[in-house]
């Protein structure tokens, strides 16, 4: 079975969440279905959200209330997150299915009261979204559970992020990663801005992780090579489904693309060393070196016409060419031949 992490520390192999939110599109069956597929995908936790359209907004029509442009035009909020949220008494039965299934399930709180749900459920760990960051008083009671904290930090001044980290740490937790996060959805490539990963790591003394939405799985890629030790992904059995989130998360295939090329990106970072590598070992043997060009009689002085650098390497190194050059033959000298300091004797 997949375990969640006691602690992320920097450097570990990616951890992998595949994010379901509504993507189960109102049917309990479907959302145990992609905690299957998601463990088969290479997924290390899957995460839902925990909420209701009534803890979540309120159910008024007032144009504040009322979306504009973007995926979800013209819905309220109400009528969004009465459509995408995962209903509260699916939650036991969806813990019970991720155990059986052997991959690790938690979920993003919204209020106190999903936090209340959560704990008699044992999560493992609590996911603050980016649009809660700024709730604290939401940050302190999660924190204060004790257990793994990971906060998304889309939309976040970095104040704000030094207030919600603060309010953890304050809390008694210091078992606390963050997720770099774009916000938009879909997030254009060109709003990235990957590099903040290893700033935020070094600004908070923090493992970092990547919350991502954009298209494709290039991104979480790139993030592991700049140190991304979470990466968390949308997820969907096929978009051609729908849902409130299907136009930005991944289907099966493509999120085991992503965590193989994750792990792959992972393995090559290694250490930084110049020392031979076993792989390479061999390779020595065909690098250039000196060779005799022609056949040269004993007591001949060597000029740029009796010296080639060329592979294999099995002569002088070439740097020591200019050391070569002027020297007599000690012997007569065949084409083809590996230069040696044997070979060479002082001039007449």
């Amino acid at each position: 079975m997949t375990r969640f992490p006691d602690q992320f520390l920097p450097g570990q192999r990616p951890f992998l969440i595949a994010e379901m939110s509504g993507n189960h599109n109102g049917d309990i069956d479907r959302a145990r279905r992609l905690i299957d597929a998601a463990r088969d995908c290479g997924a290390d936790a899957v995460k839902i959200q925990t909420y209701t359209a009534d803890t979540i907004t309120m159910n008024v029509d007032r144009p504040e209330f009322r979306l504009e442009g973007g995926l979800w035009a013209g819905k309220t909020l109400y009528e969004l997150y009465q459509e995408a949220h995962t209903p509260w008494d699916w939650h036991e039965a969806l813990f019970a299915h991720a155990r059986d299934a052997g991959i690790a399930l938690f979920s993003s709180p919204f209020d106190p009261t999903a936090i209340d749900l959560l704990e008699s459920l044992n999560t493992p760990a609590y996911k603050i979204a980016s649009f809660e960051l700024i709730d604290l008083p939401l940050i302190a009671k999660a924190a204060a559970t004790g257990k793994p904290l990971i906060m998304s930090t889309g939309m976040a001044s970095l104040g704000e992020i030094a207030e919600a980290v603060a309010t953890a740490q304050d809390a008694g937790n210091t078992n606390i990663t963050l997720l770099h996060c774009v916000s938009g959805y879909p997030t254009p490539v060109e709003d990235c801005d990957l590099r903040t990963i290893p700033h935020m790591a070094q600004a908070f003394n923090l493992p970092v992780g990547l919350s991502d939405h954009t298209m494709g799985v290039a991104v979480p890629v790139a993030a592991v090579a700049l140190g991304a030790i979470i990466i968390e992904k949308h997820f969907t059995l096929a978009r051609a489904d729908g849902g409130p989130d299907c136009a930005f998360s991944l289907e099966p295939a493509e999120f085991k693309a992503m965590a193989e090329a994750c792990r792959v990106a992972h393995a090559a970072l290694g250490t930084v060393s110049y020392a031979l590598k076993a792989s390479e070992a061999g390779g020595r043997t065909f690098r250039r070196s000196l060779y005799i060009d022609r056949d040269v009689p004993a007591g001949t002085v060597l000029t740029a016409a009796d010296i080639r650098s060329i592979r294999p390497g099995l002569g002088l190194a070439p740097k020591y060419l200019p050391d070569v050059l002027g020297q007599t033959a000690a012997r007569d000298l065949t084409r083809g031949e590996p230069v040696s300091w044997t070979m060479l004797g002082k001039a007449p």
